[in-house]
C-alpha cells in the first residue's frame, strides 16, 4: 500500500506532504493557498477593528487596493459601507472575501471578452 492510500487504494486527504511554515511568508505565488486565518487590526470609519482573513485574501486585498490607488483601510471602508446596505449584513471578513471573489470574476470576464 502506498503512503496516503487507504486499504481501498483511494488517496487519503491526510496524505499531504509537510509544508515548511516559512512557505507562508512572502508573496502569494510562493506559498500554498491553504493557511489558517491571520488577524490584523485596521482603522475604518475612524475606529480600529480586527479582521481575520487567510493570507491569500490579505494578499488579494493588498493587490486590489494597490490597483485602485487606495490604502487597504480605504478599500475595506468601501466594502464595509456596501455590506451594511444589505439586510442582514454579512460579517466584515465574509464581505471582504465575497467582494474579492466577485472582483476576480469581473476581471476574468473582462479579460475573456478581449480574447
Amino acid at each position: 500500500m502506498t503512503r496516503g492510500a487507504d486499504p481501498s487504494g483511494a488517496r487519503s486527504p491526510m496524505a499531504v506532504l509537510p509544508v515548511d511554515p516559512s512557505a507562508f511568508d512572502g508573496p502569494l505565488a510562493n506559498r500554498p493557498p491553504y493557511a489558517p486565518p491571520v488577524k490584523r487590526s485596521i482603522t475604518i470609519a475612524g475606529h480600529a477593528t480586527a479582521i481575520s482573513l487567510e493570507p491569500i485574501f490579505w494578499d488579494a486585498l493588498r493587490e486590489a487596493a494597490a490597483a485602485r490607488g487606495l490604502p487597504i483601510s480605504a478599500l475595506v471602508a468601501q466594502i464595509d459601507v456596501a455590506r451594511l446596505a444589505v439586510s442582514p449584513p454579512p460579517n466584515l471578513a465574509s464581505a471582504i472575501r465575497c467582494w474579492l471573489f466577485d472582483a476576480s470574476r469581473r476581471t476574468d470576464s473582462a479579460t475573456d471578452v478581449g480574447s
